[in-house]
């Protein structure tokens, strides 16, 4: 806590921040506010996810846009959760970074004053486990809303559990609201989406195992994401690849069923000078803005399609050297 000590503290997300992001910055905050530290919530791009949404609507959650920040200074004091700052996914602000909490493997190292990077299921996972590391009293909304954070970033227990996630679901299903997590989990998707989600079904091209579909609409990011999900259910898929339009510009979301095609790197080295793109092995998003591209002389969907194959080939390309680094035809010598 020296670390905030005498300053004004503000807990960011990653951009468009999801489920995991969002009840990890909450549940921080509470345990701020159990050590006497008013913390304020903050984030970039929108919280436009019908699950996000149902969080922020049942628990009345407070959370700002850093551009809606205009005082924000350099004595303000910085706190990152489900993400770290150097990475493209992440609005830096004229404020001071103090601290870094996420369950990402680091790709940009940085420094700061206090970091708890674990690779695990969900950063709601490690917030948890300050709050029963050091028996501190959870009120059955903050369990609710970590463990709906914990469910929905493992895709129900299915991706990247940890014995901490265990741990932890134990410890946070014993003090949550049932009812109002049954609830959440029940509402992921709103009506109107479904005239988009048959449209981009259509959509979807698959090149060698990489599957791309374009929701040529406004579409929320639950609806990306779960457009995304469906093509990484197809037998002929491995790569999973659902944009859709944002604002002034592209979100993207990425999934991964095979270890060596690591999303959150697919997706940075894919969108490099064109956007902005993270997040981990199984899966990852990302934005295009189209006032970074303006001026560049392309067609966008053939320079998308074209920048992800290239990075999966990339990768796959890696795991082929490894198996056999001497190129001598003999197999993995790992």
């Amino acid at each position: 806590m020296e670390v905030i000590k005498g300053h004004r503290v503000l807990i960011q997300t990653h951009n468009f921040p999801d489920p995991d992001a969002l009840s990890s910055a909450y549940g921080l905050q509470k345990l701020f506010e159990h050590f006497g530290y008013d913390a304020k919530v903050c984030f970039h791009g929108s919280m436009a996810k019908a699950s996000v949404q149902g969080l922020v609507s049942m628990f009345g959650l407070d959370a700002y846009e850093v551009d809606e920040l205009e005082d924000i200074t350099s004595d303000d004091r910085i706190i990152t959760v489900d993400s770290q700052f150097n990475n493209s996914n992440v609005r830096k602000t004229a404020a001071t970074v103090a601290g870094c909490i996420d369950h990402h493997p680091t790709t940009a190292p940085g420094t700061y004053s206090f970091r708890d990077v674990r690779i695990c299921g969900s950063c709601a996972t490690l917030i948890a486990d300050y709050f029963f590391s050091n028996d501190i009293d959870m009120d059955a909304d903050t369990a609710t809303i970590l463990l709906y954070g914990l469910k929905m970033d493992t895709e129900s227990f299915s991706r990247g559990v940890t014995d901490i996630d265990i741990d932890m679901f134990r410890l946070l299903f014993s003090r949550c609201d049932q009812d109002k997590l049954k609830m959440l989990c029940n509402h992921q998707m709103a009506f109107g989406d479904l005239n988009i989600y048959r449209k981009a079904l259509g959509t979807i091209k698959i090149y060698d195992g990489i599957a791309f579909s374009f929701l040529d609409s406004e579409a929320s990011d639950g609806l990306v994401a779960t457009v995304c999900d469906f093509m990484l259910t197809l037998v002929e898929v491995q790569f999973a690849i659902a944009y859709a339009y944002r604002g002034n510009g592209l979100k993207f979301s990425v999934r991964s069923s095979l270890d060596y095609l690591d999303a959150g790197t697919i997706i940075t080295n894919a969108l490099e000078g064109i956007g902005t793109g993270g997040g981990h092995g199984t899966m990852a998003g990302g934005y295009i803005d189209f006032n970074d591209i303006a001026e560049a002389d392309i067609d966008l969907e053939e320079e998308i399609h074209n920048r992800f194959i290239n990075a999966v080939y990339f990768s796959r390309a890696i795991k082929e050297a490894l198996k056999d680094p001497l190129g001598l035809g003999i197999g993995t010598i790992m």
